[in-house]
């Protein structure tokens, strides 16, 4: 049996939660091996909607969930989910879920520093969420930051927040911010200790034994490929690599462990926040995408950009990625147009390129080379089976397919899970 890779194809709200879901019921572990409360995953079961950030989506059901130590961790926003999630009649436990006890902390500082910064770029801002996520990043990567394992050690964290203050005030002090005060970060970090302590574990030893056991594990990715920090649109990407690759390395497994990895695109394409977008859509087309797609951020509420499906984009995430299929989202979003059109490559300094380049120059200046194919006018909505499909409908997925190397192996049409059809198992591979 294969374990499984969840991965984002696109600019991230390519509609993770839904499919998640759906392997989460059949997978025993699930593994959050990247991100931070930024991300967002959304899940209808039974009617009921489960706004998830941090938690994996295996809570819900029960299985073993796993934050790996790829994970940086805001303790307070995830006791709060915990809460959040609770109210709806599931109960989060130390049996339920375990964090890496080496994933590095999210402090109120990480989010002080995140907004004073974005507030000093004005217009040069990145567009991040402001919850810290990126300043903990760099502490994680400074080695400076404040791990799970350390909330157990008062002298541990009394080093590590001069250690912190030292490097964080003299920036915010430069920013003209309010610098932050060790005695109350460290108040704050011995009242939250007990709290979170009880769910700190060894978790790539669990990994390690379910491995021998042959049981199946889903690792869920968060945000998407083109926001990965190498690899994405940089430097309008988040701050940890989010293609299948870090699967390995942000739960503690190697990379031999990670089967099949499915990546996950909508029908057309969306972003949120600032950066390049070259079939963003301006008219009454995007606005309408935008409407019949409920296109609002699950975390942020920020309304995403519209625009055709970028080909190139996708082909160059399945490669960067690895790939295995495609699990293709919100089709019942088009229906009813005439014509869709889908870009196949770019245009820039006058020549014809097949990739999305790095440079920021060429990112924003590409511009796409769109392909025109019939739209259809029944409803796909609630589809369940291929052969319910208008044959354009069907036309234009078997396009994608062959723009962007990959088949389609599971198709949505609408947020119920159910609406959905299955082409090739991830977990039979």
């Amino acid at each position: 049996m294969a374990n499984v890779a969840v991965v984002g194809a696109q600019w991230g709200d390519e509609g993770k939660g839904k499919v998640v879901d759906w392997l989460s019921e059949r997978a025993d572990v699930v593994v959050r091996f990247q991100g931070g409360h930024n991300a967002g995953h959304t899940l209808v079961i039974n009617g009921v909607t489960y706004k998830l950030s941090l938690l994996p989506s295996g809570v819900v059901r029960g299985k073993l969930s796993i934050i790996g130590n790829g994970v940086v961790i805001d303790p307070w926003a995830l006791l709060a989910e915990i809460e959040r999630i609770r109210a709806q009649g599931v109960d989060v436990t130390p049996e339920v879920l375990k964090i890496a006890e080496n994933a590095c902390l999210i402090l109120p500082l990480h989010a002080h520093l995140d907004k004073a910064r974005e507030e000093a770029s004005g217009s040069a801002k990145i567009g991040t969420t402001g919850r810290g996520i990126g300043p903990a990043y760099e502490d994680r990567v400074g080695r400076r930051a404040i791990r799970v394992c350390d909330l157990a050690d008062r002298k541990v964290l009394e080093a590590k927040i001069e250690t912190l203050l030292r490097h964080h005030n003299a920036l915010l002090r430069g920013l003209g911010a309010a610098e932050v005060d060790g005695a109350e970060l460290l108040a704050k970090l011995l009242d939250v200790a007990p709290k979170i302590l009880p769910f700190a574990d060894v978790v790539w030893q669990h990994l390690d034994e379910v491995r021998h056991t042959r049981k199946r594990v889903l690792f869920e990715g968060a945000q998407g490929a083109m926001l990965d920090v190498d690899h994405g649109t940089y430097p309008y990407v988040t701050s940890s690599n989010t293609v299948s690759g870090n699967a390995g390395t942000g739960s503690g497994v190697g990379p031999g462990q990670v089967g099949y990895v499915l990546g996950i695109c909508k029908a057309y394409t969306t972003r949120v926040g600032e950066g390049p977008f070259p079939t963003e859509l301006f008219d009454e087309i995007g606005k309408s995408i935008g409407e019949r797609g409920h296109e609002f951020g699950t975390v942020t509420g920020r309304p995403r950009r519209c625009g055709w499906f970028d080909a190139v984009m996708v082909r160059q995430a399945v490669k960067v990625g690895g790939i295995t299929g495609i699990a293709l989202t919100k089709l019942d979003v088009l229906d009813g147009f005439a014509e869709l059109k889908i870009c196949t490559g770019y245009k820039l300094d006058g020549k014809v390129i097949q990739h999305f380049p790095a440079s920021m120059t060429g990112q924003a200046e590409v511009e796409p080379i769109y392909e025109v194919i019939p739209g259809w006018s029944e409803s796909t909505r609630g589809v369940r089976s291929w052969k319910d499909l208008p044959a354009t409908a069907i036309k234009y997925i078997r396009r994608i397919e062959e723009l962007i190397e990959a088949p389609v192996a599971l198709l949505s049409t609408s947020p119920e899970r159910e609406d959905s059809i299955l082409v090739h198992d991830p977990f039979a591979t």
